[in-house]
């Protein structure tokens, strides 16, 4: 700032040379540069001209205003110090005029007083002697309320000049007519049908004719108890409105008589010091009125939730839980208006039972479609089992090297047909629930004036649509579905089989899509919560529930084939055998039943690794050309030396050194849980065929042709069965054990030459 005051260049600044400036100029500037400077100081100085003229100009016209301004004031005040003075002298002749008035007038003044003294002493004197008859007409005309007023102004003339015989008889004659009024506005008080606005008023004047409080009140809550009672029968009857117009009624009836019912007691005997009471009445009509309130409160909820319980399940959810959000709204407020009183119930416990009541529909609902659902499948393989032809299965092609043979099975659908049925039924199942689980989300919508997360019922009540519905359903699954698989069950095998994959898929996905839906769409954190059901606990309950179905269709599956050995064991005689040509045809029949539950399980199951393992081993070579009599070739010496001779001592030392090798060999469990895989479900039917058929030998005695009989049929079981088992020398120790029993059963046990049993298995 300094700077620029100093500097001799600036035209704005003080210390500006114009000489200076102007040699400067020639020396820096160009000519052009120099006559555009002189046209802009030019311009700046014509413009700085014009702006001085504007500010004098103006500066004149304010200074002209101001000067007439000051002159027309000097006027007005000339004027105005004229009308002052004359103001003063009329202001002083006015108040000697006033002081003459006052004296003429001062005896006049306390003679008019007393006169109209007098004058409202006579009205009173007129109104008491009128007072009888008066009340009298308004009593007759019904206007209770003018005739106890009337009688409350006149109230107090009485008490103090009653005892006059002037006054005497009209205070008796006002306490006759007065009884007579009380009687008639009891009667009234006490007659049905009357509102809460009426009872209300009647007990108002009641309480100003003198009635006792006590008494008064509980006549008051009685009466109001039969009126409010009336609406309630009312409302029963009112079946063909919808929950909100039912509501409606409610709130419009019903809930205002009786929060008028409450605000009228409250001013009536709460409110006010009642002298003529004991010290105890306002606690004791507090405790009347909470039991008044919470007993006609619980009847009217009882029947809203009655109607609720109705419609749920049959009607619009939003309708129900609209009207049900009314009555919520209307009981909030009545309780911030009536806070003294403890209203043991409120609309919200209405709203959590609707909740629990729609939630057990949905739970029928779900348990209803699940068994239809179950009714379809069994439909189903019915109508496919009848489409296929009894014994229409193809004998298995079995070629050199133990190829694969095929079959269709008689008794299972297309395996295409059970994945079908599998999705479907997995499906339709997880939608269901799904859907009915959104559908509960309409009672935490943000428009309702009720909060079921900020309640604590209301949290139980969210947690208990997922235990009581989603929690409930998933074990219901497994119960049912368990049903099928006991062992008095009559429900075809595949169905079971069906059933197990089920359950599986449920333990993969559908339990954990389930529960992690439900504790997203509710905001629950079962992880947290020590009171939900966790999602592991579930999946568990699911296998378990697969793998006792798949042990009963093992052990079906088993029981079938094993029926049909059995029946071909004991049917034929044995020591009348002629020398074997063919393989029997149940050995056949087996082989190709067993092929059919291969060609199905192979499409629903891996076919060669389990989840927990259960892979099949590596077969050898030559297993399908070996048979049972290389298998016991180094113990030829043996039969020839022991069971050729077929003495008794024999047969125990044989019998003996067979137990001593069972002894040592590792022992087989024939009904041990399989696994979810193709070979281990075959192997556990193979196991059950295999350890009937050694069982019916072991009860059987066998002829020489007999016996090798039961060998042509242990090498042809041999040849097919080893690529079904997860391993072939479990099918070797059974098979084993079948030649076994049957030589020590035989009488003259004399194997077949191997080569013989091949060329006669091979034929077949």
């Amino acid at each position: 700032m300094g700077d620029k005051a100093g500097n001799p260049y600036d035209m704005d600044g003080s210390s500006f040379d114009a000489d200076r400036y102007l040699q400067k100029l020639l020396k820096e500037c160009s000519l052009k540069q120099i006559m555009d400077t002189e046209a802009g100081i030019v311009r700046q100085t014509q413009t700085l001209h014009s702006d001085m003229q504007t500010l004098v100009y103006e500066n004149y016209n304010k200074f002209i205003s101001a000067t007439d301004t000051i002159r027309k004031m000097k006027t007005d005040f000339k004027s105005m110090e004229t009308e002052m003075n004359l103001l003063m002298a009329n202001m002083n002749s006015i108040t000697e005029f006033s002081e003459k008035i006052t004296d003429t007038l001062q005896e006049t003044r306390s003679q008019l007083t007393r006169l109209s003294g007098k004058h409202q002493l006579l009205k009173k004197l007129q109104f008491l002697s009128s007072l009888p008859a008066k009340l009298k007409t308004l009593i007759e005309e019904e206007n209770y309320q003018q005739a106890v007023q009337e009688y409350s102004h006149a109230q107090k003339v009485l008490q103090q000049y009653g005892q006059q015989p002037s006054f005497q008889g009209i205070q008796e004659d006002c306490i006759k007519i007065l009884d007579e009024l009380k009687d008639r506005l009891k009667g009234e008080f006490r007659q049905t049908g009357k509102s809460a606005q009426s009872l209300t008023e009647i007990g108002e004047l009641l309480l100003q004719l003198g009635e006792r409080p006590s008494t008064l009140a509980k006549e008051m809550l009685e009466c109001a108890s039969k009126r409010l009672h009336e609406q309630i029968v009312v409302l029963q009857d009112q079946t063909d409105r919808d929950m909100i117009e039912f509501i409606d009624l409610g709130i419009e009836g019903f809930l205002k008589d009786l929060t008028l019912v409450i605000s009228s007691y409250n001013d009536m005997f709460l409110s006010k010091h009642l002298e003529q009471e004991a010290d105890d009445f306002e606690q004791t009509a507090r405790v009347d009125l909470n039991a008044f309130v919470n007993s006609n409160v619980d009847e009217y909820l009882a029947l809203v939730q009655d109607r609720a319980e109705l419609e749920i399940g049959h009607g619009d959810s939003q309708i129900i839980l609209r009207g049900l959000d009314r009555l919520h709204r209307r009981m909030t407020a009545m309780r911030t208006l009536c806070r003294s009183l403890d209203m043991s119930k409120s609309g919200i416990d209405i709203i959590v039972n609707a909740a629990q009541q729609l939630c057990q529909t949905h739970m029928r609902s779900l348990k209803d479609h699940f068994a239809d659902s179950l009714s379809s499948v069994r439909l189903a393989l019915v109508s496919a089992n009848t489409t296929t032809p009894s014994g229409s299965s193809t004998s298995s092609a079995t070629q050199s090297g133990g190829g694969q043979g095929s079959a269709s099975g008689s008794t299972t659908p297309g395996t295409a047909g059970l994945r079908e049925l599998i999705s479907n039924l997995y499906i339709s199942t997880i939608e269901k629930v799904k859907g009915l689980m959104q559908d509960l989300l309409i009672f935490l919508q943000p428009e309702w004036s009720f909060n079921l997360k900020g309640d604590p019922k209301g949290i139980q009540c969210i947690e208990g649509i997922r235990e009581n519905l989603l929690v409930a359903f998933l074990r219901h699954f497994c119960a049912t579905v368990n049903g099928y698989g006991n062992v008095n069950s009559t429900a075809p095998p595949t169905l079971l089989l069906v059933l197990s994959k089920v359950c599986l898929e449920m333990d993969r996905a559908g339990v954990h899509s389930l529960t992690s839906l439900v504790d997203e769409l509710y905001n629950l954190d079962a992880e947290r919560s020590g009171s939900l059901v966790h999602e592991s606990e579930l999946c568990t309950e699911m296998r378990d529930s697969a793998q006792l179905l798949l042990d009963s269709y093992v052990r079906l599956q088993g029981l079938h084939l094993s029926q049909m050995l059995r029946k071909s064991v004991e049917t034929r005689d044995w020591l009348n055998c002629l020398e074997p040509r063919s393989v029997r045809a149940v050995m056949k029949r087996v082989v190709e039943e067993i092929s059919a539950i291969e060609l199905v399980l192979g499409e629903l199951y891996d076919s060669s690794v389990a989840p927990h393992g259960g892979s099949r081993t590596t077969a050898s070579s030559d297993s399908s050309r070996k048979t049972h009599f290389s298998i016991a070739a180094s113990k030829q010496s043996q039969f020839r030396s022991t069971w050729s001779t077929y003495t008794p001592q024999a047969q125990l030392d044989s019998s003996f050194v067979s137990n001593i090798h069972r002894l040592f060999s590792e022992k087989i469990e024939i009904f041990a849980p399989v696994e979810f895989s193709k070979v281990s479900i075959i192997t556990g039917i193979i196991k059950i065929c295999l350890k009937t058929l050694l069982e019916c030998v072991r009860l059987r005695t066998f002829s020489r042709y007999g016996f090798q009989q039961i060998q042509v049929d242990a090498h042809y079981l041999q040849m097919n069965l080893w690529r079904f088992a997860s391993d072939e020398n479990l099918i070797h120790v059974l098979l084993d054990e079948i030649l076994g029993s049957a030589v020590v059963r035989c009488l003259e046990p004399i194997l077949m030459e191997p080569n013989a049993v091949e060329i006669i298995c091979d034929r077949n």
